[in-house]
């Protein structure tokens, strides 16, 4: 996913409707106002109502957010840059993600937005719930692995919008770099976002000329991390892309 021309201070218009384009944006505190309490209510009925113990509730808590990351992972890198031929396939990737590269610090668009989060987490309860159902014979699992995996979601973008908002806290600034170079020198790599594991393991981080000790921060990290702060940087390399697609 290459663009001629990335800009850190725009912002893409995508859909020529202002109602349709209002429902695109939103901020963090309104995506945590809906899961965080749903979350909480989920895991106080699995343990009050249907009465699972603390220590389970947890242990299958903790197990789904880890599951979150694999999922991310696999996400970002085949389903947020699927390189579709069509130009609705264009469309629909810059929509959901390709608009994010080209303007890779538009605040308002770091979180999904409320309507489409709704939609998409409605589908995702009612997987596991299936899922649960078919292989355990009930569904009260998803009460408490549901708030898990919406958990590792809630971590993830708000690890993302303090990437692309905010100066690396020093023990973070390897997942920083790594997201940073996603960005601006190899769309093609570095998919983890809350966590670089994925990346390790399936052998996705940047080129091993960029790698550098965890928590050093080289010339061409430097270098990267100014550019983020400026507009118009320009990758090394061109291609086509869905840019012309915004409306």
């Amino acid at each position: 996913m290459h663009f001629e021309r990335i800009d850190n201070k725009g912002r893409a218009r995508l859909f020529k409707s202002d109602f349709l384009e209002s429902l695109t944006k939103t901020r963090p505190w309104v995506i945590y106002s809906i899961y965080i309490p749903l979350s909480a209510w989920f895991l106080y009925y699995s343990h009050d109502t249907l009465g699972y113990s603390i220590g389970f509730v947890t242990g299958l808590f903790f197990v789904a957010l880890f599951s979150w990351t694999l999922f991310e992972y696999f996400a970002h890198r085949y389903l947020f840059h699927y390189e579709a031929t069509s130009k609705w396939g264009q469309r629909i990737v810059y929509i959901f993600h390709g608009n994010h590269h080209e303007y890779p610090r538009d605040r308002m668009r770091l979180f999904m937005p409320p309507l489409p989060s709704i939609i998409l987490a409605s589908v995702v309860f009612a997987i596991i719930y299936a899922l649960s159902l078919l292989f355990t014979g009930t569904g009260n699992y998803t009460f408490i692995y549901f708030p898990g995996f919406i958990t590792g979601y809630l971590a993830y973008v708000s690890m993302h919008y303090a990437i692309h908002a905010y100066a690396p806290p020093k023990a973070l600034k390897g997942i920083w770099r790594n997201h940073h170079l996603h960005h601006y020198k190899y769309p093609e790599k570095g998919f983890g976002v809350s966590s670089m594991l994925w990346d390790v393991i399936f052998r996705s981080l940047p080129g091993d000329d960029d790698q550098k000790r965890p928590g050093e921060m080289g010339s061409e990290e430097r270098k990267l991390q100014s550019s983020s702060m400026k507009s118009g940087y320009r990758p090394r390399r061109f291609s086509r892309t869905t840019n012309t697609l915004r409306s």
